[in-house]
């Protein structure tokens, strides 16, 4: 019986390597009337007629890609106008398909504002070419509670909760982490286009950039933004990055962002924030419109108290409110007073994070002082007095394992209808029934007979081992220490009043020391 052959001396032509079958078994030579052959093991045919049934595999050799120019002709690319994702009286602030980034200090408003977005993109009601289109929004959060902070804004501004996604990452079985930049990047451009978002919020967008990448130099920073900002692209969503300032001096709210200078370079539209020193308003300027006009107008803001009503009582939080033009930029405030106008802005920053912190709620001191130590690297010291110019009232409660008591804190004015924190049995008195914070409430009062405080110390937030007493008009002075006489065999303290060089209690020591010193090194 005969055997099929392919016509002509090619017979391997397009295979390229000739001793492996079509279905990958290893050729074998066969002979018959016609002479040798090379053909399939199984099936005892040429390559190119093997019928066996199992997988086929190519074998045509192919060079490995290579990196290669590739050119487009621009007339070959069709113009297009910048769709804006938000305007504000005609004109484009954040364009659709963009990174943009909000940065202030803290207490400024700026995670308000994304709420403020949240808000508008989810209800349709921000102004410009999404007004009437109500989409969904991606919020990342890393230091904000949902339940606590984030819900009870989005309530406040009225935003459509069903269309807000909190978004984490499973990293195991009943395992939840953060997002990472740029790994998770793939997911949550998949996530993006399933559900139609058009926002996505990242608070803070500096704590989500992955391990490894240090976000101090820009190349590695660029290898998580540029991504990010290609992502927004390929979606048309706008990546709102919240960022905070750092301590350095200046006047460039975009040269303040903390991280390196790919957090200013990669974003197409920047927004600084500031509170106004002189009369406490609050003011954002566009700092960066890549592809609109840079001399828009700032624009003044509040943020306003709003009650909302949850199943276990009443949440205080505040709304994010524009109030049309400012009369000053946030370029102003942070120039104003040069080196006494940082100092007055750190202890603004940390007056507002108290008062931000602390509204319409019991807080507790330990978390107080390492949000205030981690997130703003405020100190201890600046801390302490911005909580004594409030008045800041601090009382322990019963709310520790077994019963154990904790130092909590709160607003003085809120004190009265604030209710305990949970699992709370009884707030702590001294014999006489004072609280134990009465050296706060006897300032509020604008007393100054001695206060004295068990366990607590008007000068710090930590609790001191032994019950202090401190007179509020003469406070305690730290005792100056002499130093001591350096004759070894003395050691005695310097004379009070000395030079505050000198070291010897008397010329006696001087001169034994003197001459142990030229006995031992005669010259």
């Amino acid at each position: 019986m005969g055997r099929p052959r392919r016509e002509g001396s090619q017979a391997w032509e397009g295979w390229g390597v000739t001793d492996s079958c079509r279905c990958g078994a290893l050729l074998v030579e066969l002979v018959d009337q016609d002479g040798s052959y090379e053909a399939c093991p199984i099936c005892r045919q040429e390559p190119d007629a093997c019928a066996c049934e199992v997988v086929k595999k190519t074998t045509t050799a192919e060079e490995p890609f290579t990196r290669r120019i590739k050119l487009t002709s621009a007339s070959e690319i069709e113009p297009e106008p910048v769709m804006w994702a938000w305007e504000e009286s005609g004109a484009g602030r954040i364009p659709a398909g963009s990174l943009s980034v909000a940065a202030g200090r803290e207490g400024t408003g700026k995670s308000s504002f994304g709420i403020w977005m949240a808000a508008g993109i989810t209800t349709g009601t921000l102004s410009g070419p999404m007004f009437g289109r109500p989409t969904d929004v991606i919020y990342v959060a890393v230091e904000d509670s949902w339940k606590f902070t984030l819900v009870p804004r989005l309530i406040a501004a009225g935003a459509d909760l069903a269309r807000v996604w909190r978004a984490e990452v499973e990293t195991a079985e009943l395992e939840i982490g953060v997002l990472s930049l740029p790994t998770d990047l793939s997911m949550l451009e998949a996530t993006v286009t399933e559900y139609g978002v058009k926002l996505i919020v990242l608070d803070p967008l500096l704590s989500l950039i992955g391990e490894g990448i240090d976000t101090h130099k820009s190349r590695p920073v660029r290898t998580a933004l540029d991504p990010l900002a290609a992502l927004a692209d390929r979606t048309g969503a706008v990546v709102l990055g919240i960022a905070h300032f750092n301590k350095g001096a200046g006047s460039d709210p975009s040269s303040l962002i903390t991280g390196s200078g790919a957090f200013k370079d990669v974003p197409r539209s920047i927004f600084g924030f500031a509170v106004d020193q002189e009369d406490g308003s609050r003011v954002m300027t566009q700092t960066k419109n890549s592809l609109g006009k840079l001399d828009l107008p700032s624009l003044a803001y509040r943020i306003d108290s709003a009650k909302i009503e949850t199943r276990k009582g009443v949440a205080d939080v505040g709304k994010f409110v524009f109030d049309g033009e400012a009369a000053r930029s946030v370029q102003d405030i942070l120039s104003a007073g040069g080196g006494d106008g940082d100092q007055r802005q750190d202890k603004a920053d940390t007056e507002a994070f108290l008062l931000d912190e602390l509204r319409g709620k019991w807080r507790k001191t330990t978390e107080i002082q390492e949000a205030a130590k981690h997130r703003l690297l405020i100190s201890e010291s600046t801390l302490n007095r911005a909580r004594r110019k409030l008045k800041i009232v601090s009382q322990q409660f019963s709310t520790g394992r077994d019963g154990k008591k904790e130092w909590w804190l709160a607003l003085p004015a809120e004190v009265a209808t604030l209710p305990e924190p949970q699992g709370v049995t009884e707030a702590e008195t001294d014999a006489q029934g004072v609280t134990p914070d009465a050296s706060t409430r006897a300032d509020s009062q604008g007393a100054t007979q001695l206060d004295v405080t068990q366990g607590w110390h008007p000068d710090t937030l930590t609790p001191d081992s032994e019950p202090v007493a401190v007179s509020s008009e003469q406070p305690v002075k730290p005792r100056n220490v002499r130093p001591k006489c350096q004759n070894p065999k003395c050691r005695k303290a310097v004379p009070k009043g000395s030079r505050s060089d000198r070291k010897f209690c008397s010329g006696a020591c001087k001169t034994a020391v003197n001459a142990k010193r030229s006995k031992e090194n005669p010259s």
